[in-house]
């Protein structure tokens, strides 16, 4: 079999089963990786698009072609091919619906249902369910709900739930009293919740995989497919979603040997590493991407856009003190339940520890503010305690909401609890706690900040910052040093499913730092259409960079694409529209002037367009050579080795054909991505073990990686300048596994 080199991310579904895998198979392998790493493969809810919503994580998706066709791709990958499957393990949660098997005997026999504590649930008040589409006793009036006694089970149009036994046969009052769920309209969602969910998402219920029978449940089927040599390597999503990573990961590789590599989802911030006691080969590697934008990105073209973009915008402040905002805006709203649910589990903690009884309000706001002002995605205090590490991170987070105007007889009482949770009330506070971090993050920033924050789109990225400063070659020569010790074998990514905008689509924007004059000047091309009627002058920034991030000239669905992704935008950054009220009528203003703007450079092909655009392509080709020859494991998502200028979900989920027409600059990315993974493939020693030295001489950067007489040498310039001819990047080697290979210029 090949040894671990690099691995292909192929999404299921959306037409993409298991049969249709196979025969992509062929081209997969022609790209020379070594793994074949796969979307979720179990059974989904209906007409899931992504496999993220787990219905039974018991079975693979009939859907799909079973366990059947999984088998025969398993089988065909590793025999033919040489390529061995990654699954992608979802063990924090699973969907909200009676579809869900284990949910369904929970939603029918409440809390004494064998399954009741596989759920993230508080069962003192029932399951509160707010997926109503209107107020609960207005549809009752309306005579919108149907008994089915035969089936046992409450039924309106779009939904069913399962009666507790026996009850189908009461009258109304008494037969939604003898539940163990309430039902409610979904916008009451902010108000209060029963149970942990996904970030915000309310139909995907928090697993407490920390029990040791829900572990076993759960983690029973992807176990039995290592076992049986079919899956050959595990990524886990969301990883900081769970109550105890570390332990879910330690049970995790005791399960499955460790020979089998299991890589996280994990985004890390700044110079944050992960706790040094985890049993993982690392992230999937966002904090990868970040470094080589951050490294590709001109300082001085940075500060110049800094103030042509408030100058043209009118924007003013800064990125924290937007965050803050956006954070306190994300828990007055969306995630207000789980600041209600905090709060009373901070109360109860107090009790537990003789501590005199708080004003709720108090302590809410005091609660909110530390999620204000927490820096990172979660901290891992654990019974025993915080780690140096962790007292740093809850130091700096205290401080910051001491700035915050919150009650300090509040504050002072919750920094108690996190000095090792001595009993199970202070454990499950700060277990909840770690656990709502990320969401707050996640929800504030990358979904809300990200879309107001516009100076350069390259910045607002999954693992980014927009106030990161950019980074030089020696900063990115002490990272990789670190990466080689630590962490040899984690992932480099540079588009994943769940990216803002695909890796060549954010080099045309890193692009920009280096000819902010070529921006001013298709700003000021687009001035005539910014007439009556168009979007504001921030907005209209905006849709500039997004029509050049995504722009291929000839194709027809650029204005569609663009309006879908401006119609999210917008809904995200809550300024214009949002998602529970949007306003059309602002949606389509921005479309139009996208379309507009498109269709006037389709006319006049700007000079400065070109420019960005062909900057961008070699800042592309040099953003992959780093992926590929940086210490860890390059990971390729579908489609991006023909070049891809895709924006954010759906959009960069289109399902993968390799029979595509090419431009001039897929092809050649293409040839350079085989040439790359299958020098890797021929000599895996080299790039696992390899030193690796990151210089600056001039205007010229080399990293060079050498293990004993072998030798490999990567050369070219921050804006993605010529080295030699007309080619952005030079490698040389010498001593490799593969004699013919001495030198590419790209």
């Amino acid at each position: 079999m090949k040894p671990l080199s690099s691995t292909y991310r192929l999404q299921l579904r959306q037409g993409v089963d298991f049969d249709r895998a196979v025969e992509l198979l062929p081209h997969i392998a022609g790209l020379g990786v070594s793994h074949l790493y796969l979307s979720p493969i179990f059974t989904a809810e209906p007409g899931s698009t992504h496999g993220y919503d787990i219905a039974d994580p018991t079975e693979i998706d009939p859907e799909l072609g079973g366990r059947e066709g999984f088998t025969r791709l398993s089988r065909t990958a590793r025999h033919d091919y040489g390529i061995l499957l990654v699954l992608d393990l979802v063990p924090n949660h699973t969907v909200l619906s009676p579809e869900n098997p284990w949910l369904f005997d929970a939603l029918r026999h409440g809390a004494k249902s064998h399954y009741a504590g596989y759920f993230d649930i508080d069962w003192s008040h029932g399951l509160i369910l707010p997926i109503l589409p209107d107020p609960f006793d207005d549809m009752v009036a309306a005579k919108a709900f149907t008994v089915n006694r035969e089936e046992e089970r409450l039924e309106w149009e779009g939904g069913w739930l399962p009666l507790a036994p026996g009850t189908a046969s009461l009258d109304w009052d008494e037969m939604m009293r003898a539940q163990s769920w309430q039902l409610r309209f979904w916008e009451r969602e902010r108000r209060r919740l029963s149970h942990r969910r996904f970030f915000n998402v309310t139909t995907l219920i928090g697993m407490r995989i920390e029990e040791p029978q829900v572990f076993d449940a759960m983690m029973a089927l992807p176990i039995q497919l290592v076992q049986e040599g079919l899956v050959h390597g595990l990524r886990i999503d969301h990883v900081d979603g769970l109550a105890q990573p570390g332990e879910y990961l330690g049970r995790l590789r005791k399960a499955v040997g460790d020979g089998v590599p299991i890589w996280v989802e994990k985004i890390l911030t700044g110079d944050e590493d992960m706790p040094a006691d985890w049993s993982t080969e690392g992230t999937t590697g966002y904090e990868t991407s970040d470094r080589i934008s951050r490294l590709l990105t001109a300082p001085e073209g940075r500060e110049t856009l800094d103030a042509f973009w408030r100058e043209a915008t009118g924007v003013q402040g800064d990125y924290e003190a937007l965050c803050v905002e956006t954070r306190g805006l994300i828990l007055d709203t969306d995630l207000g339940a789980e600041l209600t649910e905090m709060t009373a589990r901070a109360a109860s903690a107090l009790a537990e520890r003789g501590e005199r009884e708080r004003d709720a309000d108090a302590l809410r706001g005091a609660i909110r503010a530390l999620l204000c002002s927490f820096p990172q995605y979660r901290s891992y205090v654990t019974p025993d305690g915080a780690r140096a590490e962790d007292e740093a991170l809850l130091s700096q987070t205290f401080r910051g909401a001491e700035k915050l105007g919150c009650d300090d007889g509040a504050l002072t009482a919750l920094r108690g609890l996190f000095d090792g949770p001595e009993g199970p009330k202070t454990l499950a506070f700060v277990t909840r706690f770690q656990q709502v971090t990320g969401a707050v993050v996640a929800k504030a920033q990358e979904d809300t900040a990200f879309f107001r924050y516009t100076r350069n789109l390259a910045e607002c990225e999954v693992g980014s910052e927009p106030d990161s400063p950019t980074l030089s070659p020696e900063d990115l020569n002490e990272w990789a040093q670190a990466r080689l010790t630590r962490w040899p074998v984690a992932m480099n990514l540079g588009s994943s499913h769940d990216t803002k905008r695909a890796e060549d689509a954010r080099a045309r924007l890193v692009a920009i730092t280096h000819h902010p004059e070529a921006l001013r000047a298709l700003w000021q091309h687009a001035a005539p259409l910014a007439c009556t009627g168009a979007p504001p002058a921030h907005l209209r920034w905006y849709i500039l960079q997004s029509a050049l991030a995504l722009w291929e000239p000839g194709r027809e669905d650029l204005g569609d694409r663009l309006a879908a992704h401006l119609e999210k935008a917008m809904r995200e950054a809550r300024q214009l529209s949002t998602w529970t009220d949007p306003d059309e009528a602002a949606e389509r203003q921005a479309a139009e002037f996208g379309r507009a703007l498109l269709d006037s450079w389709e006319t006049t092909r700007p000079q400065a367009l070109q420019t960005l655009v062909e900057a961008g392509h070699r800042l592309s080709l040099v953003q992959f050579c780093l992926r590929c020859l940086l210490p860890g494991i390059p990971d390729i998502y579908q489609g991006t080795e023909f070049g891809s200028f895709a924006l954010t979900d759906p959009d960069n989920r289109d399902p993968l054909d390799p029979e595509q027409a090419l431009s001039d600059f897929g092809q050649e990315k293409l040839a350079k991505i085989r040439c790359l993974l299958r020098l890797r493939l021929r000599d895996p020693e080299f790039f696992m073990r390899a030193d690796c030295t990151i210089t600056e001489d001039g205007s010229e950067i080399e990293l060079c990686r050498r293990l004993g007489t072998a030798w490999l040498k990567l050369r070219f310039r921050r804006d993605g300048g010529a080295i030699g001819g007309n080619s952005p990047v030079v490698v040389e080697s010498d001593g490799l596994g593969a004699p013919s290979f001495k030198r590419m210029t790209v």
